[in-house]
């Protein structure tokens, strides 16, 4: 495994690439493993593209991706990519995406699970009523990064506290 620490605008964050593909991306505060850092070609690639989008130059990545989940978090993950820069989805609409229509808390759990959060857009997903909901990288991080984007919430939105989906918002 290749692993990259680097600083971005938001706080420390972590790469890992194997076998040529990005397989995790550590969110800020979020504990990485003991390993020397060592850039390779494609985590400063990575590292590049991520610094782009924080200055709101880059919308969409260019990086080849392997994270590693079951068939259904995989489902999930595909759906979380269609989802557009500065727009939001309900936990519903991707479990109607990933061919799970009942499937809003394994959807949650899915999103929570995501190894690489930022690349497949996790945090673009909301409760049904616009509410920010869990994210793996605390609230705070979902509402700046859904701001970069400058995507649109309702102003009835409020933050939910915990990391999986509220029943009642989705």
């Amino acid at each position: 495994m290749d692993f990259f620490l680097f600083d971005t605008p938001l706080g420390p964050m972590a790469l890992a690439a194997e076998e040529g593909a990005l397989t995790r991306l550590w969110l800020p505060g979020r504990p990485t493993p003991r390993i020397a850092s060592h850039p390779t070609p494609l985590l400063e690639a990575a590292r590049t593209q991520l610094a782009e989008y924080f200055a709101g130059e880059r919308k969409s990545f260019d990086l080849p991706l392997a994270p590693r989940g079951t068939a259904f978090q995989k489902r999930v993950w595909r759906a979380l990519e269609d989802i557009p820069w500065g727009e939001t989805r309900s936990y519903r609409d991707i479990a109607l995406a990933a061919d799970c229509p009942k499937g809003f808390r394994a959807v949650g759990m899915a999103n929570h699970e995501n190894p690489l959060p930022i690349f497949i857009p996790c945090h673009r997903v909301v409760g049904a009523d616009g509410a920010l909901t869990g994210y793996a990288g605390g609230l705070d991080l979902k509402r700046r990064l859904l701001e970069l984007e400058g995507a649109v919430l309702p102003d009835s939105a409020r933050a939910r506290r915990g990391s999986a989906p509220d029943p009642a918002a989705l």
